[in-house]
């Protein structure tokens, strides 16, 4: 797998193990399922599939990006588990706890770790954690109202130095005004799936412009990563911010926002 990733909201996506379970209407075209299945030939996916575990090699390659990254004087973003969930349980607590300890000591990486299961953070983070490692980005996925109120009361308590919310796919108008004080960055994005080309879930392309609208209103960057179908972005919602006094900071030193 190549070391650069094909999200654009990331540098490099590093999955040290394989496999999860579908949890909400997000995960219906699952596209870690799909890929896997088109790129390894198997699928580990479902309550009783095993969580298969990557080589040795594709364990250190994170060692490298982030000797790369001190060499330029930058900092790279990492999507943690692009083909899994960090936090789910059905994860060996060992090999959570082993990639943990990579993402203690890669400095000049910023890890993003976008979880549908906020309610088992918690009790599995490192207990080092304190109030949030520095180099660490908690999201949670909010495709619809239910998800939005059920993940984000439990992201919004979580400690964080940054968290975001990705609403992708966007499956309806989603209200996220109450929570938008403990939040870092909005990602939202219309559903893409090769297997089903045409025929994806559509997104109101007015549900996003609502959406933008409530994160111009408190102040917090949004990301518009695609429309449905990768359909051409609207004029108006082509709009790719980030958390920009982030994006920028030293190593072990990336402020909060105000009331984060």
């Amino acid at each position: 797998m190549s070391a650069k990733s094909g999200i654009e909201w990331t540098d490099h996506s590093w999955s040290p193990w394989i496999g999860c379970e579908k949890v909400s209407p997000a995960c219906d075209t699952c596209y870690a399922e799909n890929d896997c299945c088109l790129r390894f030939h198997h699928v580990e996916w479902g309550p009783h599939a095993e969580r298969k575990r990557r080589a040795p090699a594709y364990w250190r390659k994170p060692f490298a990006w982030n000797r790369k990254a001190e060499r330029e004087g930058v900092r790279r973003r990492v999507f943690f588990a692009h083909y899994a969930d960090v936090f789910d349980n059905k994860v060996p607590p060992e090999w959570r706890a082993e990639a943990f300890d990579i993402v203690r000591a890669t400095r000049s990486l910023d890890w993003l770790i976008l979880t549908k299961r906020p309610q088992n953070v918690l009790k599995m983070l490192p207990a080092d954690w304190g109030d949030g490692w520095p180099n660490v980005w908690l999201g949670v996925t909010a495709e619809n109202q239910t998800e939005a109120a059920r993940r984000l009361p439990i992201l919004s308590s979580l400690p964080a130095a940054v968290r975001f919310v990705s609403a992708e796919p966007l499956l309806e108008k989603v209200e996220f005004t109450q929570w938008l004080d403990r939040i870092n960055w909005v990602i939202c994005g219309g559903e893409t799936d090769p297997q089903k080309k045409g025929r994806e879930r559509f997104m109101d392309p007015d549900w996003a412009r609502d959406l933008l609208r409530q994160c111009r209103e408190a102040g917090v960057p949004f990301f518009m990563k695609q429309m449905t179908g990768r359909s051409p972005i609207p004029a108006d919602l082509l709009v790719r911010e980030w958390p920009a006094d982030l994006r920028e900071a030293a190593p072990g030193a990336l402020p909060r926002r105000q009331g984060g």
